[in-house]
């Protein structure tokens, strides 16, 4: 009987033995798979160039496909029609209807998959022109870009496009994958020339270094093992290049150190600290640390996380980082290492990919947004465009949907920044249409303007409130907006002289009248139509400064630009007045003769007949000019400005 418990008892401890051994290679697996390094890229190329079936074969060859996932996808190939093959693989990534339908990819497709050294991010992105803007997208966060080209067809336009966008978004790592090599027979032929032509039309953008493959990603040769088909290439297959290029977070870790604040950690009255995530450089307690725009100093006393104190933070990682000193921080804000601070300024010269189907308006203004700052942005016209086929700067006066361009802004505040080819985080931006809330354009500042430096604001000893309260005075814009014909010019006159009988100091703007001098080389294109609302802004701006009460009477027909007008006057001063008049009313007057000559077709661009009118959406007055007469409105007016 003892010597069966004995027996047992062995078996039990072998047992438990076993269990600690197979927990301990389980938490070894984990651990190690908790701090594989991560690897983002993309694959972009033309039209049918076989990228979505390259990344299919990727994520089957990872065994990243569950058994249920690999049935359906079997009987989607065979539903769709797939010729004479198996799987097709494309129909992994392409998951909108649209896309199966069309056997295109339309939106970025995101996929996770993992090898025993490595964790990949990949994005699929597509090749048609109109979605250029969905591959910024894709390429705006990837480490390395897979260029794909079809053997058969060489190099194309998109082909060329996405190379020149993968190269100015700052990927260092191109990989040039010459795709569909079976359907060649794996001529090396045909290889070495797509080879050669890429090499010439890299050179001319700057891209200097690639890593060029022969593949086939629906036969697989030289995805994940070398191909047997393809003996005169001894280079690594796709996936032994994807395990072991270096990525960015590791280059980033070098440079200077960088971080974005995105909010002010304050649980308690004990403990004040700054979170964010680290854009580049190291950091660790006792460094020295300046604030910008500020340029306030301190030293770093904790750097936090969930997990406890860092005895060293790097890029990539959130963090909070506290000082020893009581300093002024908040969102917006740039923690920077204090000997080797980025920049600040309010004038840059940046590099536009334009995503918007409306073109841009030189002058309109925009929200910007910078890592965690926001500020308004005017961008000027554009200094030129590029040709992404010959390379060439082309003439421009605005930028259209997928161009490229470079262009000068101006923000209303001075922003912290680095140089886009310096640092990503601090040096790319976005435009956000400040009506409909949509991005328009990406942009990558390439430096700032000299003038910024140069130009400085001289302060004066009398101010705005001692010009007031000589006349005695709030100063004020009254915006008098609508159709051409409304009657805005003949209120804004009676207005201004009842002004006057009150011993009011005023100043009528009005819009025929200042085309004759401050806006005589503009026309009425909506470009122009922006510029002359600009200017007339800051005229009217300098205006109040001087203590004035200010009259225009302009069509202003877009609501971004009378919002712009506001933003520049203080606090209540701006009183948007809506001349309301339908467009039948005001045809109907025509005084100047302009609606028939723009339903003859004579006058191009004008407000109400080929060119839109925005009505104010909640405007401080509205006039309605079948109920009203012109004196009426003009005292309507009075009585909202001086109660």
């Amino acid at each position: 009987m003892s010597d069966v418990i004995h027996s047992n008892t062995q078996d039990l401890d072998s047992a438990y033995q076993v269990e600690n051994l197979i927990a301990e290679d389980i938490d070894a697996y984990l651990d190690a798979h908790q701090h594989k390094t991560m690897l983002r890229f993309i694959t972009c190329g033309s039209v049918d160039d076989g990228k979505s079936t390259l990344i299919g074969r990727l994520l089957y060859d990872s065994k990243m496909i569950f058994e249920d996932q690999l049935e359906a996808l079997e009987a989607d190939s065979k539903r769709m029609g797939t010729q004479g093959q198996e799987i097709d693989f494309a129909l992994l990534v392409d998951g909108l209807a649209a896309e199966r339908e069309q056997g295109i990819t339309i939106d970025v497709a995101y996929r996770f998959f993992s090898t025993e050294k490595r964790k990949f991010i990949v994005a699929d992105t597509p090749g048609h022109e109109q979605y250029t803007r969905n591959m910024v997208t894709g390429a705006s966060t990837a480490d390395l870009a897979v260029i794909l080209i079809d053997a058969r067809k060489g190099i194309l336009t998109q082909t060329r496009r996405h190379s020149y966008l993968a190269h100015l978004i700052g990927i260092r790592n191109i990989v040039l994958a010459v795709n569909k090599m079976d359907l060649v027979g794996y001529d090396q032929a045909v290889y070495d020339k797509i080879v050669a032509d890429y090499t010439e039309f890299a050179a001319g953008i700057g891209l200097t270094v690639f890593t060029p493959m022969p593949i086939s990603g629906f036969k697989g040769d030289n995805i994940t093992l070398p191909s047997e088909n393809t003996p005169w290439y001894t280079g690594p297959s796709l996936m032994q290049h994807l395990e072991t290029v270096e990525v960015d977070a590791t280059v980033n870790a070098q440079k200077p150190f960088r971080m974005p604040v995105q909010w002010v950690n304050r649980p308690n009255l004990d403990f004040r600290g700054f979170s964010g995530l680290i854009a580049t450089g190291t950091i660790a307690p006792g460094d020295k640390v300046r604030v910008l725009p500020s340029g306030k100093t301190s030293t770093v006393s904790r750097i936090v996380t969930l997990d406890g104190d860092l005895e060293q933070a790097v890029a990539n990682q959130s963090v909070t980082i506290c000082f020893e000193d009581e300093i002024d921080c908040s969102r917006g804000d740039v923690i920077a290492i204090s000997d080797n601070p980025p920049e600040v300024s309010d004038q840059f010269e940046a590099t536009f990919v334009w995503m918007a189907d409306e073109e841009m308006l030189p002058g309109r203004p925009y929200w910007l947004k910078l890592g965690t700052q926001m500020v308004s942005a005017n961008v000027q016209a554009p200094k030129y465009q590029v040709n992404v086929n010959t390379m060439e700067h082309l003439a421009a006066k605005t930028l259209e949907l997928n161009a490229i361009g470079v262009a000068n802004l101006s923000t209303d505040k001075p922003i912290v920044f680095d140089a886009y080819a310096d640092n990503h985080t601090l040096g790319g931006f976005i435009l956000i249409d400040k009506i409909t809330n949509a991005t328009v354009a990406a942009g990558m500042i390439n430096h700032s303007l000299r003038r910024a430096d140069n130009v400085h604001w001289q302060a004066t000893d009398v101010s705005r409130e001692n010009h007031a309260g000589l006349k005695n005075q709030k100063p004020a814009v009254l915006w008098l907006t609508g159709l051409s014909g409304a009657g805005k010019s003949t209120i804004a006159n009676i207005v201004e002289k009842k002004l006057a009988r009150m011993n009011r100091h005023t100043f009528l703007l009005d819009g025929d009248n200042v085309r004759h001098g401050l806006n005589k080389d503009l026309g009425f294109t909506d470009a122009d139509r922006v510029e002359n609302i600009r200017r007339v802004g800051e005229v009217a701006k300098l205006m109040t400064d001087a203590g004035l009460i200010v009259i225009t009477a302009f069509i202003s027909p877009f609501r971004a630009e009378r919002e712009m007008v506001r933003q520049m006057m203080a606090p209540g001063e701006f009183v948007e007045v809506h001349i309301d008049t339908s467009l039948a009313d005001a045809e109907a007057r025509d005084v100047k003769g302009l609606y028939a000559k723009a339903r003859a077709g004579q006058l191009k661009n004008f407000t109400g007949i080929d060119s839109p009118y925005e009505a104010p959406e909640a405007p401080e007055i509205r006039i309605d000019t079948s109920a009203l007469t012109a004196e009426e409105a003009a005292d309507a007016i009075i009585a909202r400005l001086i109660p």
